[in-house]
């Protein structure tokens, strides 16, 4: 066919991943609220993107040039640790399917093939108990479809195939699932994989077909309702654990192997719901479930491997929210164009610019939502933020009539904010979400690299015109005429108390290669410590960098 490839290298697969999170981000709202099943948290959407950004990042830093394998890699590597939600880790199967179908050479119309029939196995062996109607199910009729290609058949009509069978696969699922049916929605998760497909489509050169509109259910008052609030019984005996589960775990495991996450799959399987384990072929793994005792899950993973980045959540929904998602927005200070992207992307408003008390408050106001949680990110000290709430919370003139219900989260950094939005849930009521956001931003410790902007006196020494600082929190810490020598030293001191996860924000004037020559410092020299870094763009920090 001519002007249209016949095969994806390396940077097409780059692209892919790309356009998927581009196609994520537009779509994220539209998911979460066909979000019913398995728990109606309006979350699906946030955590697609969130896993599909994970792999994205992972896959950049690779030297332009590298091939398929090396980028499929890294993208399912990274989509498997940093997976969000039981979504997240079936996406992260998809991508491993990818990485072993590119194994030798470039994707071309057998090798996808290969990938949908591969990781449509690899999630029903993932999952304790398959439903039909949901993710799993259009995953597999796609496979089924680009299997139904002529064997010569280009690589564009078979993307174009597997995606025209998702959205025949997608409409079906209500009556395939009664939980779907009653609230009058597709699946949630399956949506999301049509937008993967599609990109996949679109990056082979041809055009994308215009998809059906996917409206969430209504009452007849057209307020948008969540028709389902509990875990789907999946055994004879779960109607107890359905009123039971209250949260949701997750957590990697290494130094395992193949036996060991059967029994864990099993045991998981008789502790809840929404059970999958899956890896990322290279010896990791990941686990997911919904149940009543988060200690006992975290337990049965200890008994199976090396645990780390363990998250729990609880799955409780209110009666204030049980009719739909919370009516609460999160307004994020943010500076630099690739900061304030990230923020949006996690579903945030963001103010930029030179914030003060009154921008602060008329943003505060401007948003639609009664509940407003503000992610100040350093950029005000607590005395005005207070005053801020005070303003805000007493409506216009002394009414209210426009009145907000506003928490101020202690995110002292952009990277503390990042941490805090990962973990926001609409489905918790406000106090609850705002809890479990100040802690994960209590839990990164941030620190930051800047240029010495004149001869100055800190607790550590005097530093001169033009010197690398390196700063935790608000105290420098570090001094080296070098700047990226004092990135090093700063990265070594913060890592020295331990840590899990590393992100880097990169600033407008980052050296070029900082990021590349950090992550390569933290790999080295601390094993095991994964590395995410991000274009943030910020005016004054070179890096900021929060450890978890």
């Amino acid at each position: 066919m001519p002007g249209v490839p016949e095969t994806l290298d390396g940077a097409a697969l780059a692209r892919w991943g790309r356009l998927c999170v581009a196609g994520l981000g537009r779509h994220r709202d539209e998911i979460n609220a066909l979000n019913v099943f398995p728990v109606a948290d309006a979350d699906t959407g946030t955590n697609l993107l969130a896993t599909m950004r994970a792999a994205v990042a992972a896959a950049e830093p690779l030297a332009a040039g590298s091939p398929a394998r090396a980028v499929a890699g890294a993208m399912a590597r990274a989509g498997t640790a940093g997976a969000r939600g039981n979504s997240g880790i079936i996406l992260s199967q998809v991508l491993r399917g990818l990485a072993e179908a590119v194994q030798d050479g470039p994707l071309t119309a057998a090798t996808v093939r290969i990938m949908l029939r591969r990781a449509a196995i690899l999630v029903r062996e993932a999952l304790s108990t398959p439903v039909d109607g949901t993710m799993l199910t259009v995953l597999e009729a796609a496979a089924d479809r680009a299997a139904d290609c002529p064997p010569d058949a280009p690589l564009p009509d078979v993307a174009l195939a597997a995606a025209d069978g998702a959205v025949k696969a997608l409409g079906d699922t209500p009556s395939q699932l009664t939980v779907l049916r009653e609230a009058g929605v597709v699946d949630a998760g399956a949506r999301g994989l049509l937008v993967l497909l599609d990109a996949l489509v679109e990056v082979t050169g041809v055009p994308v077909p215009i998809r059906p509109a996917y409206p969430a259910a209504t009452d007849h008052t057209g307020r948008i309702t969540a028709a389902h609030t509990d875990i789907r019984p999946t055994a004879p005996d779960a109607a107890a654990r359905v009123t039971a589960a209250q949260y949701e775990v997750m957590y990697l495991l290494s130094e395992t192997d193949a036996e060991r996450i059967a029994a864990l799959r099993n045991e998981l399987a008789g502790l809840g719901d929404s059970v999958a384990v899956v890896g990322d072929g290279a010896g990791g793994w990941s686990a997911h479930v919904h149940c009543g005792d988060a200690g006992v899950a975290v337990e049965a993973g200890l008994a199976a491997g090396r645990l780390s980045r363990i998250r729990i959540e609880g799955l409780a929904v209110d009666p204030q929210v049980a009719s739909g998602p919370a009516d609460r927005g999160i307004l994020a200070v943010a500076s630099g164009t690739g900061a304030a992207r990230l923020f949006e992307d996690a579903g945030a408003v963001v103010l930029d610019g030179e914030v003060t008390a009154d921008r602060l408050l008329t943003a505060i106001r401007e948003l639609p939502h009664r509940e407003v949680l503000v992610l100040p990110n350093g950029a005000l000290p607590a005395h005005e933020l207070v005053a801020v709430s005070v303003a805000a919370r007493g409506g216009v003139g002394g009414t209210r009539s426009a009145a907000r219900d506003v928490l101020m989260l202690p995110s002292g950094s952009m990277v503390q904010g990042l941490a805090a939005l990962a973990v926001h849930d609409a489905g918790r009521i406000a106090v609850d979400d705002a809890f479990a956001m100040s802690e994960a931003a209590a839990g990164t410790r941030w620190g930051a690299l800047r240029i010495a902007a004149e001869r100055a006196l800190t607790i550590v020494g005097t530093c001169a015109r033009g010197d690398g600082l390196g700063l935790v929190g608000h105290d420098v810490v570090v001094i080296d005429p070098d700047a990226r020598a004092a990135a090093r030293t700063l990265l070594d001191r913060m890592l020295g108390l331990g840590g899990e996860l590393v992100t880097l924000l990169l600033g407008a004037a980052a050296p070029a290669g900082l990021g590349d020559e950090l992550a390569q410092h933290i790999t080295a020299t601390f094993p095991g410590v994964e590395v995410v870094a991000y274009d943030g763009g910020q005016p004054v920090d070179l890096v900021q960098i929060g450890v978890e």
